[in-house]
């Protein structure tokens, strides 16, 4: 939902100003650029006065959106342009594009296009295609450019930046997918590990609609109506997810339907996985991404991964502390109550962003930028690696114990923890009342959490001297059920000492109502679901045999994170998280089509000790 409050906000700021500074320095102009197959696609460019009156040339900076490129009319004029103030300041010629299908552009919308590698006819369309015919368009008409194309786009527009670079014109030289949709389901927006993201996904598609009839710009909306300014509530009273078609979308939404119509990892989601056809790239590449992304946390890193195998190109892993997309606005000093002791946001735009385009399309510097950058929290620092993860970081096991510990050490006694998980009473995300998804979720206190009695606690000792791990956190959990599936939700957190000082607060008399003690504070590091029947493969799922013990093993996505000496660390396995994710019934069944009936309790263990039990594995650096 922060996406869509995001980008509704935006548009009405676009619609609304008429900014000065914009249009003093630039000439607008829109056009409907042909495609090989004949479609036209709505394209808004700013250029430059002096191109007119002082001949000077510069290059182009691309973004192609789903989402419109208002405000429409030659007269009416964006509030900025480009990535950030640096840009447009710098002055270039800033071209944006409604994508096949969406608003002002022809032709017919397929969400997250399936990229089409063998292309036989000019009818063989795909948005590298597009991206090819735009960028060929752009430098053969525009006055005063001088044949070089920069990229960029986030989430949903870092799909089209990524699309673009397989196959590249020549001419695009630089590209930046920040905060990229790359693979949907394989814990991207829709599905993580088999659990469907609900709140995000049911706002989301209550704002972002198919478009009846032919070219034409945004309809005005109203937003969705809750009834109850709290999630858990909504959601819950909502039921089975078979429900919000019913009561909501009343089967006007094919975007939800394909969501829940395709709960597992088959040919509709695979066809939409982008990441698999990057190889061979030409352009330079710069991947950004928030290490607490509440929306795409995933894909970028599968990208830079597969990417990084494949000859890889001129690219660089760019990782900061920040929300989806919040490296684009504000100092990105703190997301939620955790401060980062710096201006991370501007920092990254002032001396990652910019200099990377500047090189790239003005000759700029001296172009020597690291493998990755990425921002150490916890230590709260800037890394530069040539490599990532680092290759000196060393695997290491964090063992589950009996009495809710955790060690380093393989323990010898065997044992399980016990719990019984109700899907009529599920473990909340949050301790409070809101009604979407939070976007700073993935920083918050987990104390709530730990209270109760359907979450499994585990903890080291006060660490004598700073950990810091890197890369992703691997999960080995041996688990049982006594229903036929279930949910493992893990999430590794830093436990701050009971005296930490309150940065946010450093004086009881300057306390703000509301704000949270940071001593004891349970530090959210990494958490993610898994959908218990998909243990064997994400194609074909499997039951349980009730009460037998079996295994899940996953990856959490990576993280550059130092618990300092004096905190713990704690891992929480809980069977539920709502309604972040959908409820699950805890019966083998098509999820979707549950009936109220067939939500039932499970009693969930969670082994320990001896050869096989249940385990963390980290990446440790110095």
């Amino acid at each position: 939902m922060a996406k869509l409050v995001g980008l509704l906000w935006l548009a009405a700021v676009i619609s609304c100003a008429q900014p000065a500074v914009v249009r003093e320095a630039y000439a607008k102009f829109e056009y409907r650029i042909p495609m090989r197959d004949g479609v036209k696609l709505f394209t808004s460019i700013y250029i430059p006065k002096d191109v007119f009156t002082d001949a000077k040339t510069y290059p182009i900076m691309l973004m192609r959106t789903p989402y419109n490129v208002a405000p429409y009319g030659i007269d009416q004029y964006r509030a900025s342009v480009g990535p950030s103030d640096l840009f447009q300041r710098e002055k270039l010629i800033f071209a944006y594009q409604d994508v096949r299908g969406r608003f002002m552009s022809e032709g017919d919308y397929t969400i997250i296009r399936p990229h089409k590698p063998v292309k036989s006819s000019p009818q063989d369309t795909d948005e590298s295609t597009d991206t090819y015919d735009t960028v060929a368009w752009l430098t053969q008409h525009l006055p005063g450019n001088t044949g070089k194309v920069g990229m960029w786009g986030i989430s949903q527009p870092g799909f089209y930046a990524t699309a673009g670079m397989i196959d590249a014109h020549p001419a695009l030289v630089a590209v930046a997918p920040q905060a990229p949709v790359t693979d949907y389901y394989m814990g991207d927006d829709v599905y993580h590990n088999g659990a469907f993201m609900l709140a995000h996904r049911f706002a989301f598609y209550m704002g972002f609609h198919p478009r009846e009839g032919g070219p034409q710009p945004p309809p005005s909306a109203q937003p969705f109506q809750y009834g109850t300014p709290d999630g858990y509530e909504f959601y819950l009273s909502m039921g089975s997810l078979a429900n919000a078609d019913e009561k909501y979308f009343k089967h006007k939404q094919p975007y939800w339907t394909l969501n829940i119509d395709h709960t597992a990892y088959d040919e509709v989601w695979q066809s939409r996985a982008i990441w698999k056809h990057l190889k061979n790239i030409k352009p330079a590449v710069m991947l950004v991404g928030g290490w607490y992304d509440q929306e795409d946390p995933q894909g970028l890193l599968k990208q830079f991964d597969f990417m990084e195998k494949n000859t890889p190109p001129v690219d660089m892993l760019v990782m900061g502390p920040w929300s989806h997309g919040g490296f684009s606005r504000g100092d990105g000093d703190r997301l939620g109550n955790v401060n980062f002791g710096s201006k991370t946001g501007v920092y990254y735009r002032e001396k990652i962003e910019f200099p990377f385009f500047m090189y790239y399309l003005k000759g700029k510097g001296d172009g020597k930028f690291p493998k990755a950058w990425v921002f150490q929290t916890g230590m709260n620092q800037w890394r530069r690696f040539d490599a990532w993860p680092p290759k000196e970081a060393k695997v290491a096991e964090i063992f589950l114990e009996r009495s809710g510990k955790l060690s380093w050490d393989r323990p010898a006694e065997a044992g399980f923890d016990e719990y019984l998980s109700d899907p009529a009473k599920p473990v909340p995300y949050l301790d409070r009342v809101i009604q979407n998804v939070l976007a700073s979720y993935m920083t918050e206190d987990q104390r709530f959490a730990a209270k109760r009695p359907d979450v499994l606690v585990y903890k080291t000792e006060p660490l004598e001297h700073d950990v810091t791990i890197v890369g992703p956190i691997g999960v080995d959990l041996k688990v049982s059920t006594s229903g036929s599936d279930s949910d493992f939700d893990v999430k590794v957190i830093d436990v701050y000492p009971g005296d930490y000082p309150d940065f946010n607060n450093p004086t009881p008399a300057a306390a703000t109502p509301g704000t949270v003690p940071m001593g004891g504070y349970q530090q959210l590091i990494r958490g993610e679901p898994f959908r218990g029947k998909f243990r064997r493969s994400f194609e074909k799922p499997v039951p349980f045999e009730p009460g037998k013990p079996d295994r899940i093993q996953f990856l959490l996505p990576d993280v550059a994170h130092t618990f300092r000496a004096g905190h713990r660390i704690m891992v929480q396995v809980q069977s539920s998280w709502f309604p972040l994710t959908d409820r699950n019934p805890q019966k083998f069944m098509d999820i979707p089509k549950a009936l109220s009936t067939d939500f039932v309790k499970a009693a969930e263990r969670v082994y320990f000790g001896g050869a096989d039990g249940s385990r963390i594995q980290v990446r440790v650096a110095e």
